[in-house]
C-alpha cells in the first residue's frame, strides 16, 4: 500500500519540481507536504527517497530535503551515457532476443501507439519506459540491464518533457517502430543506430530540452 501511494506522491512531486514550481535549493517541508497530501510521513519519506535516486532531491541528515536540479552540462553528460548503455543493449538483444521477447516488445509497442492515439504524454511515457525495459531484459546481460534502468529511473523526468515538445511524441512512436522492425530481424547495427538517433540529445531536440529546464536551473548553468 504505502509503496503505490509513495509512487504517486514521488510522480506528483517530480513533475511540480520539473514545472519549476520549487526553486533550486528549497527546503520542502514534510509535514505540511504529507498533510497536503492526506499521507502520513512514512509514504512521504518513500517518495523523498524515490526523488533522491533520480538526483532531483538531495536528503541532508538532521536537516531535511532540498530541491536540486541538476545543472545542464550534468543532464547532458548523463544522456551520453544513457544513449551509449541503449546502444549497448540494442546490440545485445538484437542477437539475444527470444521469440516470447519479441511478442512482449510488440505488444509494448502498441500499448505506444494507443497512448499516443490518445494524446495522453504521460501514458505514452510509462509505455514507453516499459518498451525500454524489456529491450534492457532481452539483452541477456542483468548486469547491463540493471545499471541502464537505474540511469533511466534518473533521466525519468527529464525524458517526460521531451515528449511534450511538438511532433516528438509522433517521432518517437516512428522510432519505436523502427527499433523493433530492426530487432525483429535480429540487425544489431540497425538496431544500435535506431537506439543512437531515439535516444540521444542533440540538434532541435537538445533545444528543445534546454528551453524547458532552462528557467528552472538558471541558478546552475
Amino acid at each position: 500500500m504505502h509503496s503505490r501511494t509513495a509512487d504517486k506522491i514521488r510522480e506528483s512531486l517530480e513533475q511540480s519540481i520539473i514545472e519549476g514550481k520549487f526553486e533550486d535549493g528549497e527546503r520542502l517541508d514534510e509535514v505540511r507536504l504529507a498533510t497536503t497530501f492526506g499521507v502520513s510521513r512514512t509514504p512521504f519519506r518513500e517518495a523523498l527517497q524515490m526523488l533522491a535516486g533520480s538526483g532531483l532531491v538531495q536528503l541532508i541528515p538532521r536537516r531535511g530535503a532540498y530541491v536540486r536540479y541538476p545543472g545542464v552540462v550534468e543532464l547532458i553528460e548523463m544522456f551520453e551515457v544513457m544513449t551509449e548503455l541503449e546502444v549497448l543493449c540494442g546490440r545485445l538483444a538484437a542477437r539475444r532476443v527470444s521469440a516470447g521477447e519479441l511478442v512482449g516488445l510488440t505488444r509494448a509497442v502498441q500499448a505506444c501507439q494507443a497512448a499516443f492515439e490518445k494524446q495522453d504524454p504521460d501514458a505514452y511515457y510509462y509505455e514507453n519506459e516499459e518498451f525500454h525495459l524489456l529491450i534492457y531484459k532481452a539483452s541477456g546481460n542483468s548486469f547491463l540491464a540493471s545499471e541502464a534502468e537505474k540511469l533511466q529511473k534518473r533521466l525519468r523526468p527529464f525524458r517526460r518533457i521531451q515528449l511534450r515538445a511538438d511532433g516528438r511524441m509522433g517521432q518517437s512512436m516512428k522510432e519505436h517502430i523502427i527499433i523493433l522492425d530492426a530487432l525483429k530481424k535480429r540487425e544489431e547495427l540497425a538496431t544500435a543506430e535506431a537506439l543512437r538517433s531515439h535516444v540521444s540529445v542533440q540538434g532541435e531536440r537538445f533545444n528543445d530540452l534546454l528551453a524547458s529546464y532552462e528557467k528552472k536551473s538558471a541558478g546552475k548553468i
